[in-house]
């Protein structure tokens, strides 16, 4: 399911238009990005929390040349499933 196909499964759920859905679903993921982009935690009962995570400085091999290449350290948004969606995901529903 790709972002296009995510509204127009909310705009059916909604039983609304797919502009509504389409800013409703565009309003979510701004809000998550730039609240994790802070360093804030979003935490979705049932679903899961987003946050940002710190990935250390490591050496890392090109596997074309076998030469060693230094990876900086970054920050990367990370996701956690909640209980509800872990069973969900379980059960095949």
């Amino acid at each position: 399911m790709n972002k296009r196909d995510l509204i127009d499964a909310v705009s059916k759920e909604m039983g609304g238009d797919k502009k509504t859905a389409n800013e409703a679903v565009n309003a979510i993921l701004e809000t998550i990005q730039k609240t994790v982009a802070k360093g804030d935690k979003v935490a979705i009962t049932g679903f899961g929390v987003f946050e940002k995570s710190d990935r250390a400085a490591r050496t890392a091999r090109n596997p074309a040349t076998g030469a060693t290449i230094n990876v900086p350290a970054s920050k990367v948004p990370k996701f956690r499933a909640g209980a509800d969606f872990k069973e969900r995901v379980n059960k095949g529903k």
